[in-house]
């Protein structure tokens, strides 16, 4: 009984049997079950591994599908906005010929209605008694001189034959159109046959030479057309027309010429220029966008309205960008111009004949250097804005400053010798681009031929930077950015300023 109990209390694992000679053997069950215990355990790890792979697997075409829907979602936003903005502009310009249209017919009907009173009061005069032939005599030999000197007002024009005069200072000159008597005369020539005008059995033409000083005047000093008209002795709407004219033929035959994206040679020296003053090889322009402010416009003023200067200057301000790219002299290689104020620059940056060049890969292997404000792209560089950086983008950022400084100094000298780019102007919003466009190419010319630029006149600019939408478009161009970076500074090019 004791050695049975002692059996059942080891759990019944040993049994007492005989073998073929009569012989007892105790038999484990626990070594007979291992083997199929552990075959178990096996397959179930297998099997839990397989359910693991599994869900994996799904988790991951999930992730897959979500990250595809975003970017199928975010691409469609982008396409909305752009066709948006598309079809603003499309409505603005629509407008703007409503508007032209509009005019065009009031004038036409005040015209009408000029021409009916005259006709009335004719008629007032033919009932009275008047004597039609007599009258007619008397005015035959007066009509012509009549109507010649209320055609051709007698204004005093001493004011411009002193400065054509040879003895005029070269200092006074200069104070007035930004620039010495022969970078004047040197536009004159080349817009002689875009500019001149015939004589008429009026009057004779305005000279070539008295029409381009009437746009450069009025664009170096900013004066109202009243104070620009005295100057000249001319009347107000010819020199409003004068402006216009002149600044059309800028653009249609000194742009291509002043103002075109480099060649292959120029854009070889570029690089070495940039690459002396940063360190950063394969630098071909420093970008910039800065604003102009307008009058508020009849249509779409939500559009034009600038929410940064208006609570700098604490009053409500309306502007037009100007995009920019330079060279290290200053000299504008690239503009675009006239999109609404209110688009921060990334934005007008997608706009821009720069941008489709850059996605048709003609800009490949080089880089544009820009603010904040601009995206990391494959040929656009700018500093690095997260918090918390290392030495090594400190002294990246440094080096990319001192490039953006040379962007930022030449739309400083240009809206310091055009001063009409500094407040609000009298031209219509659809007539402002080129006006704009002239400036441009007119500084261009100055800075080439070295006409330098009094310092008090240069314009401090206060144009606040936004950070993009989607900062980073290119994890190439991010990598690049580390890599030149981390050459700058242990090359010994980054300098100890970000210390």
């Amino acid at each position: 009984m004791n050695e049975g109990g002692n059996n059942h209390s080891n759990g019944g694992r040993k049994r007492r049997k005989k073998n073929g000679n009569g012989v007892d053997e105790s038999v484990n069950f626990e070594e007979k079950q291992q083997p199929s215990d552990k075959k178990e355990t096996k397959e179930m790890m297998i099997t839990s591994y397989l359910l693991l792979e599994d869900q994996e697997k799904q988790e991951k075409e999930e992730w897959e599908e979500f990250a595809d829907q975003e970017k199928f979602d975010f691409e469609a936003i982008h396409k909305e906005k752009t066709q948006a903005m598309l079809d603003y502009n499309s409505n603005l310009q629509s407008s703007y010929e409503g508007l032209d249209e509009t005019d065009r017919l009031r004038q036409k009907r005040s015209r009408k209605a000029v021409n009916s009173a005259m006709v009335v009061a004719a008629s007032e005069m033919i009932e009275k008694g008047g004597s039609i032939e007599a009258s007619s005599k008397q005015s035959s030999g007066s009509s012509v001189s009549h109507q010649r000197r209320l055609w051709v007002k007698d204004r005093s024009k001493d004011w411009w034959d002193k400065c054509t005069s040879p003895d005029y200072p070269e200092s006074e000159f200069k104070r007035w159109f930004r620039m010495g008597k022969a970078t004047f005369e040197l536009i004159c020539d080349e817009l002689k046959v875009a500019v001149a005008k015939e004589n008429t059995m009026l009057r004779a033409a305005i000279p070539v030479d008295q029409r381009v000083a009437v746009c450069i005047y009025r664009l170096a000093t900013g004066e109202p057309l009243r104070l620009v008209s005295k100057r000249f002795g001319l009347g107000i709407s010819t020199c409003h027309k004068i402006v216009l004219d002149v600044c059309a033929a800028i653009r249609s035959v000194l742009m291509p010429k002043y103002l075109q994206w480099p060649d292959e040679d120029s854009l070889r020296q570029i690089k070495e220029e940039f690459e002396s003053i940063s360190g950063i090889p394969n630098v071909v322009g420093s970008m910039y966008t800065t604003h102009i402010p307008i009058i508020a416009p009849k249509i779409s003023v939500a559009a034009y309205f600038n929410k940064r200067h208006t609570e700098r200057n604490q009053k409500t301000s309306y502007s037009i960008t100007v995009q920019g790219v330079v060279d290290p002299r200053g000299v504008f290689n690239d503009v675009c111009i006239g999109w609404p104020g209110s688009m921060p620059d990334d934005k007008v940056l997608e706009k821009s004949a720069l941008y489709q060049r850059g996605n048709q890969g003609l800009l490949k292997g080089v880089w544009i250097v820009g603010g904040a404000g601009y995206p990391l792209m494959d040929w656009i560089l700018v500093p690095y804005n997260q918090q918390n950086l290392t030495w090594t983008q400190h002294a990246f950022n440094e080096k990319i400053g001192e490039i953006q400084t040379v962007s930022k100094d030449a739309f400083a000298r240009l809206k310091g010798r055009w001063s009409c780019l500094q407040k609000r102007t009298e031209v219509k919003l659809q007539e402002l681009p080129v006006v704009l466009g002239a400036c441009c190419v007119l500084h261009n010319i100055c800075e080439m031929r070295g006409e330098e630029l009094d310092p008090e006149l240069i314009f401090e600019l206060f144009d606040d930077e936004m950070v993009p939408e989607v900062p980073l478009q290119s994890l190439t161009s991010m990598k690049a950015r580390d890599s030149i970076a981390h050459n700058l500074l242990h090359h010994g090019l980054a300098g100890t300023g970000f210390l």
